[in-house]
């Protein structure tokens, strides 16, 4: 048991701890809105984790042929939605900097929008899912329900802490770079971010 734990948490971190698009735009919504949203995506994302190890944990070897033919058509779907995102969360920002200082700050995303939205952008990368196979194929020691049990949960909380850790970072900086010109900056920077991961993902 203590094994399963120890391979579900290094599968969780090994999985969140590399910052790509979905960390950078998570980064930015906690920094533009309350420190619920941030939580909720944060949870968004680690749900994301703990469904796709739990498929990896039941489902093994016959995932890999089912997930091959529909890897790339996921993938531009991916790229998509991430500059959809680029391209509003530019739009939130320039908006909000030619509002000026003396305007209402523009609503943050809702905890349980931010939640679904960043559950769905997740899913949407079938690497992640090939990730916990071929830990699992390879050797973790998952074997029976209890164990499987325990290495999903423990990369569920290890996924959760990371993507916890982001939201607070991103609310911090939220309340650090308070300036109308930081928060344009580092709008568009974020939106830059994911924009050039997203093509990232295609090339």
């Amino acid at each position: 048991m203590t094994a399963a734990v120890v391979a579900g948490l290094l599968a969780g971190y090994g999985i969140a701890i590399p910052v790509g698009a979905v960390g950078a735009h998570l980064v930015a919504v906690a920094a533009r809105g309350p420190w619920r949203a941030g939580v909720g995506a944060a949870l968004g994302v680690a749900t994301a984790d703990g469904v796709y190890a739990l498929a990896a944990v039941l489902g093994g070897a016959a995932l890999v042929p089912v997930l091959a033919p529909v890897t790339t058509p996921l993938r531009w779907a991916s790229a998509l939605v991430l500059v959809v995102l680029a391209a509003l969360s530019c739009r939130t920002a320039v908006r909000a900097h030619r509002a000026g200082p003396g305007a209402p700050a523009p609503p943050g995303v809702p905890p349980r929008r931010a939640y679904l939205t960043f559950l769905g952008i997740t899913i949407l990368n079938p690497m992640t899912v090939l990730y916990f196979t071929a830990l699992v194929l390879g050797g973790s020691p998952v074997r029976g329900p209890a164990a499987a049990t325990a290495f999903v949960l423990a990369a569920f909380a290890a996924s959760a802490s990371w993507q916890l850790l982001l939201a607070v970072t991103g609310t911090l900086l939220g309340h650090t770079l308070s300036s109308p010109r930081a928060r344009l900056a580092t709008g568009l920077a974020s939106s830059a971010l994911i924009a050039a991961l997203a093509v990232g993902i295609l090339v």
